[in-house]
């Protein structure tokens, strides 16, 4: 059986837009309560009938929780200009290679805006 898990997060934090034109309100400093959905994607095991503990995207995501929540994103090496679409692709690099089978990263940025992204 082929199965998709997602585990949500979440983090606060500020950003500015510099690429942006000079008189969008994305260039001025402003804020975002961001929400993460991590998504694995594989087979269930039919001995255990699960697929992946929740707590490895945890154990891998928390380090980076611990960098990004309540900072000024610019500042953080990678995202001088955080834009959700250049998140998405930051926080992909630093995921995949301890998450086997990630298949997306959902970075909402309000609660009607977002993006989705499945890698390369």
């Amino acid at each position: 059986m082929h199965v998709r898990l997602t585990k949500d997060f979440t983090f606060e934090a500020a950003q500015t837009l510099p690429n942006v034109p000079t008189d969008h309100k994305c260039r001025r400093m402003h804020g975002h309560s961001f929400k993460v959905e991590v998504s694995i994607e594989g087979e269930v095991d039919p001995v255990t009938g699960w697929f992946y503990d929740h707590a490895r995207i945890s154990k891998a995501m928390n380090p980076l929780l611990e960098l990004i929540d309540h900072s000024y994103l610019n500042e953080i090496p990678g995202l001088e200009n955080p834009t959700i679409e250049n998140m998405c692709a930051w926080l992909w690099g630093h995921l995949a290679p301890q998450l086997p089978g990630l298949s997306e990263i959902v970075l909402h940025e309000t609660p009607t805006a977002r993006c989705s992204y499945r890698g390369n």
